[in-house]
């Protein structure tokens, strides 16, 4: 099965960088700028798998996440973050994030998290 991703960041240039990396193992089918864009996005897309910044304006990705969690359970997220605090982690562990990657990070460690959150290899 393949797996629809959308990817949720402020900065463009993040969004290109994780949507390139994830292309190789995954279908990216949105993207989505802030996570009130996110939430609009998700509930057009339907995607299985969400990588999620937390910091961004409008709606943070905490909270995009919880919207999103709540409508859709199953659906894994996986927080893709500069945010080395371990609160805003602890945060969105709370809010049902499936797994985390810290940037900058490497197309090994994302694809790695993925194949955990998701419980089986995207990678291979």
């Amino acid at each position: 099965m393949s797996h629809e991703a959308l990817v949720v960041d402020d900065s463009a240039f993040q969004r290109s960088l994780v949507s390139e990396t994830l292309d190789e193992w995954v279908d990216v089918v949105g993207i989505a700028e802030n996570g009130q864009e996110a939430v609009e996005t998700f509930e057009e897309a339907r995607p299985d798998l969400i990588t999620m910044d937390i910091m961004m304006p409008e709606m943070n990705g905490i909270e995009a996440l919880a919207a999103i969690k709540e409508r859709s359970p199953e659906t894994t997220i996986v927080m893709v973050t500069s945010v080395s605090q371990k609160e805003k982690m602890r945060e969105a562990a709370k809010a049902g994030a499936d797994g985390y990657v810290t940037k900058p990070f490497e197309a090994e460690d994302l694809g790695a998290e993925l194949d955990d959150a998701l419980d089986s290899p995207v990678t291979t």
